[in-house]
């Protein structure tokens, strides 16, 4: 079993950065590839960013490009995710994720291991 937790959630202005962080435990050595999801109240869990291990590959879906960076440090069993100029509209839960595979998937259900959620407001 893998346990995810993160970290780094709160408030911010519009406008500023946030970096959250999700550190792994357990048999980490199972896992590949990491994400980053988020869940606004209403809708559906939204993919924001994968990464692989070697973190030499990464992926954004377009609305997220440019704002959000993924980064992982394996040797503290971390992933990291830094986003820039946030918007009201970036008010979420934000979820790690984790999977064994190696490609970069997008979906929720290709994660098996989940981490509990840092909840993100932007005050505008």
């Amino acid at each position: 079993q893998v346990q995810l937790v993160e970290s780094g959630g709160g408030l911010v202005q519009a406008g500023g950065p946030l970096r959250l962080s999700c550190a792994a435990s357990g048999r980490t050595f199972s896992i590949n590839t990491m994400g980053w999801f988020r869940q606004a109240p209403g809708k559906e869990r939204e993919f924001v960013a994968a990464i692989s291990r070697s973190a030499g590959n990464t992926y954004y879906p377009d609305s997220m490009k440019g704002r959000f960076t993924i980064s992982r440090d394996n040797a503290k069993n971390t992933v990291y995710l830094k986003m820039y100029s946030l918007k009201p509209e970036d008010t979420a839960v934000y979820y790690c994720a984790a999977r064994s595979p190696y490609d970069l998937a997008t979906s929720e259900y290709a994660y098996i291991y989940w981490g509990q959620g840092t909840q993100v407001t932007v005050s505008s």
